[in-house]
């Protein structure tokens, strides 16, 4: 099965999506979205919880042919989410909180229901 940019593109934004909305019901508070530096990269969701602010990967798929959405987040990914993290708090002067990372997978089901979700808390 050949895919476009595009509809990667739409996946990743449609599971972005659910997992904003899957994280607000677990009393999470949305930060921000899709927070860019330049060319270097970026992070899809940055909220808090409680004490700490989250940086959170989404991984989202409409098929397994690629294997688990967890897989994708490799130690290259992982070192380029933490310096992202910290651009982010110099640019926002926040110094002092806790952080952590976790990462969403979500399969997409057919037809658009039935989506399975898998969040890591803390997971590297």
């Amino acid at each position: 099965m050949v895919t476009s940019k595009t509809d990667n593109k739409k996946t990743g934004n449609l599971g972005e999506d659910i997992a904003a909305q899957f994280l607000e019901d677990k009393g999470f508070r949305i930060i921000q979205r899709n927070f860019r530096y330049s060319t270097f990269g970026e992070i899809d969701i940055i909220a808090r919880q409680n004490e700490y602010l989250v940086f959170i990967e989404v991984k989202t798929y409409k098929t397994e042919e690629f294997g688990e959405p967890l897989l994708l987040v490799n130690k290259k990914k992982q070192e380029k989410i933490r310096k992202l993290a910290q651009i982010f708090m110099l640019q926002k002067k926040i110094a002092d909180t806790d952080c952590r990372f976790d990462v969403i997978g979500i399969k997409i089901g057919k037809g658009g229901s039935g989506n399975l979700i898998n969040h890591i808390d803390n997971a590297f």
